[in-house]
């Protein structure tokens, strides 16, 4: 008979509760790296949440499902793991003590567990229900006045992000980032870092989410990792950095300038045999040797051409033949083998060619312009090192590549995980609220008088809306959850008000753990936040960086800003969206199967971190 598993309210939010106290270590500000020692006698130190929870062997199926959702919400905006659990926790807590005080009137459950589980469900559902149709109109509401927008133009490549008061709101939000997943003193470094990034490359007339899309779906190509030396080297490269050697390098001479380049996608030299073909020999006047002079000027022929169209650089996707090598040499064209697709997708995209699959057929269409190709050096290793010619055409990006450093595989590793997800982040930042029909919500939470929201009008179309962090989030939310809490609490039906209470006693937990050296710190910072904003005639959004007072000193505004930092609400959004969700997926799991197999599975995740861990 197959072991069966029964689980109550009280299991499941107990599983979750293990791996909170996994997280809180390295939680907030003030968090702790966390060391994994693995039975190889390898240690990895992290303060990322995901790579934290990603190491732990979770054999419980509950703790792999929470961690799934965790991975998949930290994959698609880059940021959110350890207060994702903390938010879950808290919100299966508050569920569980709603559940045991709800009055169970019904004689069909057969025991007091049975209906604690039902009342859970129905209440994670109402709180799934509630989030996904009305916390996007309170969040436009009650929150997003109160923001500043990022305001981060580009008119040309050229443009410095250093510039303008929504570029340091970037470098604040980046800041801010940074401080919870790396080391205090790697995040001014951090940082910078990313700033230059973002200034160095940029699209011409489109707007920022189009270069973080870019950088994001290419950041493993524009990226070179270098074990051995400080993060502090990690620096930038003009143009592409081609992850491979010359398999035949020729220097080019001033006249050879600017380079012209060619990729292929196969060999060039002709294949006597290829997999299913038979070679049949006979006694007539074409004999093997004929066949290989043929392939010989065929071949001979191929360079004669490169030569005539003045190409100087082969980038080929396969291994060619040294024969190949041996003509390209006496041609003085340089050869570089076994490129990977992505880098010559990126090469072909940047440059506006097409690769070249019949060797015999070279057109204006394939060749690229470069202004030089010569070796770079990056620790042990030598790479091609290439940059495009600009263009009127050729009206792109701007390309550098991103050299980082670490004094180990592990930790190199984790600097480029942590700057990939700061542009992730960025990305989900700049995607607004899609719901701008919050005016319903507004008007109700306006009628609740001295607590009243703020009226001006708001552009809520307007991308890229960030909040001081530190808890502003969640105490205006909160702000938000009661008052529309008392205005429910005398109709009929209380899922509204119940829904209201479960989601601001949640959202309190994140300041609470911030501020966990002292409740009177968490208090204090509460009411100076909110006393903040009902002191001041005008909200966040109508700041600039620069505002200076009379005396030339930095605006009240500034000054909470540059004391809290600045988190992004849409991500703040999707995070608590995904945490409800999550808590519903869970919360419908009642009985567990327990079967025996021969292999004993582990995730994916739990192989490759295997290979991620640094050696001290």
């Amino acid at each position: 008979m197959v072991p069966v598993e029964n689980l109550h309210l009280d299991h499941v939010q107990q599983i979750v509760c293990v791996l909170e106290s996994v997280i809180l270590r390295s939680f907030g500000p003030d968090g702790g790296q966390v060391l994994f020692i693995r039975d190889t006698g390898q240690a990895m130190i992290s303060r990322s949440g995901s790579r934290i929870l990603s190491a732990l062997r979770l054999e419980h199926p509950l703790a792999r499902m929470v961690v799934d959702c965790v991975l998949k919400h930290s994959t698609a905006t880059g940021d959110g793991s350890k207060t994702f659990v903390l938010l879950l926790t808290s919100l299966l807590r508050t569920i569980h003590a709603s559940a045991c005080k709800e009055p169970n009137v019904s004689h069909n459950y057969v025991s007091r567990y049975s209906a604690e589980a039902a009342t859970g469900r129905h209440l994670a559902f109402k709180t799934l229900e509630f989030a996904s149709e009305q916390l996007e109109n309170l969040i436009t509401a009650a929150v997003i006045p109160y923001g500043c927008s990022l305001l981060w133009e580009y008119t040309a490549p050229t443009a410095h992000l250093q510039t303008g008061a929504g570029s340091r709101h970037v470098q604040k939000l980046l800041a801010s980032f940074f401080c919870s997943r790396l080391s205090r003193s790697q995040c001014d470094f951090a940082t910078s870092l990313t700033c230059n990034l973002l200034s160095s490359c940029g699209f011409k007339g489109t707007q920022p989410s189009s270069l973080l899309q870019f950088l994001t779906d290419n950041f493993p190509t524009l990226h070179t990792r270098v074990s051995g030396f400080p993060f502090t080297c990690s620096r930038l490269v003009e143009g592409q950095v081609i992850h491979r050697d010359f398999a035949s390098f020729c220097p080019p001479n001033a006249s050879d300038l600017p380079v012209k380049a060619v990729i292929f996608t196969g060999g060039l030299e002709p294949e006597i045999l290829t997999s299913g073909e038979v070679l049949e020999l006979a006694c007539g006047q074409t004999s093997i040797v004929d066949f290989k002079a043929w392939a010989e000027r065929s071949l001979s022929c191929v360079f004669a051409n490169l030569q005539r169209l003045g190409i100087s650089l082969l980038l080929s996707a396969v291994k060619q033949s040294p024969a190949v090598l041996s003509l390209a040499a006496q041609a003085n064209i340089c050869i570089v083998e076994c490129v990977s697709e992505d880098e010559l997708t990126l090469f072909a995209q940047l440059s506006r060619t097409q690769p070249v699959s019949d060797c015999q057929i070279i057109g204006p269409s394939n060749v690229a312009t470069l202004t030089f190709c010569r070796p770079i050096h990056l620790g042990p290793h030598r790479y091609v090192h290439l940059a495009f010619q600009d263009s009127e055409e050729r009206v792109m990006v701007k390309l550098w590549n991103l050299v980082i450093c670490g004094p180990g595989e592990g930790q190199t590793d984790q600097y480029a995980s942590a700057i990939l997800d700061a542009i992730l982040m960025l990305l989900s930042a700049w995607q607004p609220l899609a719901n701008t029909s919050a005016k319903a919500t507004e008007k109700t939470l306006n009628d609740e008088g001295s607590a009243c929201f703020p009226t001006h009008p708001l552009a809520v179309s307007e991308p890229g809306c960030v909040i001081p962090a530190g808890g502003t989030f969640e105490f205006l939310l909160t702000r938000a959850l009661l008052q529309q809490r008392h205005k429910n609490s005398g109709d009929s039906d209380i899922g509204t008000s119940v829904v209201s209470q479960l989601l601001a006693d949640a959202l309190l937990t994140v300041p609470r753990q911030i501020y966990s050296c002292s409740q009177r710190h968490f208090l204090h910072t509460q009411d100076k936040i909110l006393n903040f904003i009902k002191s001041h005639s005008h909200p966040f959004s109508l700041l600039s960086m620069d505002d200076l007072d009379c005396c030339g000193k930095a605006s009240a505004s500034l000054k909470v800003i540059e004391e809290l930092g600045l988190e992004s609400v849409s991500c703040k959004y999707q995070l608590l969206l995904a945490v409800v969700q999550c808590a519903s997926r869970l919360l419908q799991v009642d009985t567990v199967l327990q079967t025996h197999a021969v292999l004993n599975t582990r995730s994916h995740r739990l192989t490759s971190i295997s290979s991620e861990g640094e050696e001290q």
